[in-house]
């Protein structure tokens, strides 16, 4: 299973990170997205949104931290990590969903703009992380995992960008 990787994308870093966690081995393939590579083949074939994280596994190509994660968890982490029952991915899911959206927009795109100097809206970034930022904290201020009681791939989710939140302060 080959993994398409940027060491400093939060991203490819929730992939890496339930992979640890859920001991699946992972070839990496390092991007060199500030050269270009992204852009270029055999990412761009794979990938034609022209990102990072791909994954290749069994013929199967994926793009998305979101999806890889699912996959992931669903063919080789179990039932801990993406439950069956529709209530239960329910919950994860409003997770991953946050994690794509309000924290995308928010400390990710903040992150973007102090570290990587993409022209972004820093004030609508800073908005938005005001915004999500407290809604986490309360809910892991009553709850000690995101989702079930229990780690799941909604904790690898959101973990990074928040994590690295002060990299866009």
């Amino acid at each position: 299973m080959k993994l398409y990787d940027l060491e400093l994308s939060g991203n490819c870093y929730k992939v890496r990170l339930f992979a640890a966690l859920a001991g699946i081995e992972l070839e990496m393939e390092p991007v060199d997205v500030p050269g270009g590579a992204h852009k270029q083949s055999p990412l761009i074939d794979l990938n034609p949104w022209g990102q990072v994280p791909v994954l290749i596994d069994d013929g199967v190509v994926l793009r998305d931290s979101q999806a890889i994660l699912v996959y992931l968890a669903r063919r080789y982490g179990g039932n801990q990590w993406w439950p069956d029952g529709a209530a239960q991915q329910a919950e994860v899911m409003q997770w991953l969903s946050t994690a794509a959206n309000e924290i995308h927009g928010g400390p990710n795109a903040a992150r973007l703009i102090d570290k990587f100097g993409n022209p972004l809206s820093k004030e609508r970034a800073l908005e938005i992380s005001a915004q999500v930022l407290p809604l986490i904290e309360q809910h892991l201020g009553q709850h000690e995992w995101l989702a079930l009681g229990r780690p799941t791939i909604a904790d690898c989710a959101v973990f990074p960008y928040v994590a690295l939140g002060w990299e866009g302060a």
